[in-house]
């Protein structure tokens, strides 16, 4: 039972069920925790809850220019080992373009009538089918980095994400990187619908800065998901037996690139002599040419049968925001292991133009990218650990532990054993083009 909102949750039904016994215990509980709620032994420990938050927030206090302010960042309680998601939600906030669009976007109003402003218990049984993921990712961006709470809880959110992902039922730890693509495929999707009677062609069309230039488009129409993240990758196939080559556009959200099996065996920085494995040898490894194995051979339409051949990718179009996720997880023959090497990578100026198909044609502004987030996984399982991010904010570096938010440095964060990275374009400077 969720001591916040009472409601049940059932792991044989996998929802939350409004079923009770026959002698009505499930209510007495309910009754008993509400009974609480108002009781003095509650109020003394809701002070003592307020003192400890007064305390957090009297921490995380900085001082800038010899006058001190308080961190406005906001944590999101773990409901339940939901580190994955509180992980992805922080550095998708950071990421402004992508933010800004969905804190913009007019507010919905989902239930009216009797249930407006009451308690509901959430379940199956009561067709409650009107949910909107936008609405509520849109509700948790609003909450964050307004700096009037310390921590907050997105269980509006995780109860959407229940309803409209059955893969994230339950409150076992998930793959932070397959939520990732989850919630943005489902944003795209539900973008594409139109929001609050307006069509998201028009809203996008609000913002010059989305459309301009935006080719990139997955299952449908682009929304902002592709216009932010949505990039185009060349994949060039060539038969070893005739040299037929064969050429494919993929579009993509993200790249996930393998760590090369000669570093695997180095954890840290320092563990070792040698060259510590770098984020440029995985993305040199992603596009180098390729001999296809037994198992991948390629079907020749000029051989007419499966032949040898080699594969290379190309970057055609780069997106606005680069997000590059380390493939740390393997299955083995009995269990799926993690790569544990420390990657190094760049805070500043990661330059992609050596992996585009035509360099020529990109400004040197278009493909240099600073980092804007990193989400770290803790622990040796996919099933198992911790899920934290790091994200830059108005300039600072801040460390997002579920309700917890400190301020970092950088040196902490180039230490970081990162599992998922975003980079943001770096915008030309105003006037450049005209020198």
């Amino acid at each position: 039972m969720d001591c916040s909102s009472y409601s049940t949750y059932c792991y044989r039904c996998d929802d939350f069920v409004v079923n009770d016994t026959k002698l009505g215990l499930v209510q007495k509980v309910r009754e008993h925790l509400q009974n609480l709620e108002n009781s003095a032994f509650t109020a003394d420990r809701h002070r003592k809850r307020k003192l400890l938050e007064n305390s957090s927030l009297n921490s995380k206090l900085l001082k800038v220019n010899g006058s001190t302010t308080a961190i406005c960042a906001t944590g999101l309680r773990n409901l339940g080992n939901t580190c994955f998601m509180n992980a992805i939600l922080q550095s998708l906030s950071n990421i402004e373009q992508f933010c800004c669009y969905f804190k913009e976007l007019p507010a919905v109003e989902l239930r009216n009538g009797k249930t407006a402003g009451r308690r509901t218990y959430h379940t199956r049984s009561q067709g409650d089918n009107n949910v909107s993921l936008v609405e509520e990712f849109r509700k948790t961006l609003c909450a964050l980095w307004q700096g009037s709470q310390t921590a907050f809880s997105p269980e509006s959110l995780f109860y959407v994400v229940w309803k409209i992902m059955p893969n994230f039922r339950g409150y076992q730890q998930q793959d932070a990187h397959e939520f990732m693509r989850y919630l943005l495929d489902h944003l795209h999707l539900e973008l594409q619908g139109g929001f609050n009677g307006v069509s998201h062609s028009a809203i996008l069309q609000e913002n010059s800065t989305l459309t301009s230039s935006n080719k990139c488009c997955i299952n449908g129409a682009s929304t902002v998901v592709t216009a932010i993240f949505g990039g185009i990758l060349q994949n060039e196939v060539n038969c070893l037996i005739c040299g037929t080559e064969s050429r494919k556009f993929d579009p993509f959200l993200d790249l996930s690139l393998d760590i090369p099996s000669q570093f695997r065996n180095k954890r840290s920085k320092n563990q070792e002599t040698g060259p510590v494995c770098s984020l440029r040898d995985c993305l040199r490894s992603f596009t180098d040419l390729e001999e296809l194995d037994e198992t991948e051979l390629y079907m020749c339409h000029k051989c007419k049968k499966k032949q040898k051949s080699t594969k290379k990718f190309w970057i055609q179009k780069l997106p606005k925001v680069l997000c590059l996720h380390l493939k740390r997880f393997h299955w083995t023959a009995y269990l799926r292991n993690k790569v544990d090497t420390y990657v190094e990578f760049p805070l500043r100026g990661l330059d992609m133009k050596c992996y585009l198909l035509e360099p020529e044609n990109s400004g040197p502004e278009n493909c240099l990218y600073d980092l804007a987030a990193v989400v770290v996984h803790h622990g040796s399982g996919v099933g198992s650990g911790h899920y934290t991010a790091y994200a830059t904010h108005e300039g600072r570096w801040f460390h997002f532990n579920d309700s917890t938010v400190t301020l970092t440095d950088e040196d902490t964060v180039v230490k970081a054993k990162a599992y998922i990275l975003f980079y943001v374009e770096r915008q030309a400077r105003a006037g450049s083009e005209k020198l």
